[in-house]
């Protein structure tokens, strides 16, 4: 019998530092701009992308480098898991978090990298616009309802 999967077996904070990676899916909607009301805290997703996102295929042209050049961009890590909440639903480490399964797009289960952009559950189905091409205070124009 086979050995159960990864994310079936073992909890975030388990996981080695490529399995923790691998949990990507590659769908980028982490690189839409938020806004966040003031008084609730309540998080709304934009339709706006950072300027660093390959749009061919949702790769980060700098990932490495990313939180350096773009201090807003968050490094998501496991001891984070509680604040996660503000992640996409179909995002594979709220997912796990929440004790469910990852989607049968998921490159993980589907062995295809870019089966999230063909089942149209990336940021390229839902962009208007890079960051770099409007003014911040914007932002508030292209919230998502």
């Amino acid at each position: 019998m086979a050995q159960e999967v990864f994310w079936r077996r073992k909890s975030l904070n388990e996981m080695t530092a490529s399995e923790w990676e691998s949990l990507c899916d590659g769908c980028a909607l982490c690189c839409l701009h938020k806004v966040e009301d003031e008084d609730t805290q309540e998080v709304f997703y934009t339709t706006v992308v950072c300027h660093l996102l390959d749009l061919e295929n949702c790769h980060c042209t700098e990932y490495e480098r990313r939180c350096e050049l773009v201090p807003s961009c968050i490094k998501l890590q496991p001891r984070d898991v509680e604040s996660f909440d503000w992640l996409p639903p179909t995002c594979a480490y709220r997912l796990i978090h929440e004790g469910k399964d990852l989607p049968e797009w998921h490159p993980l289960v589907s062995g295809k990298a870019d089966s999230v952009i063909k089942s149209n559950a990336s940021v390229l189905s839902v962009y208007e616009v890079r960051d770099n091409e409007i003014h911040e205070e914007e932002l508030i124009n292209f919230v998502v309802e």
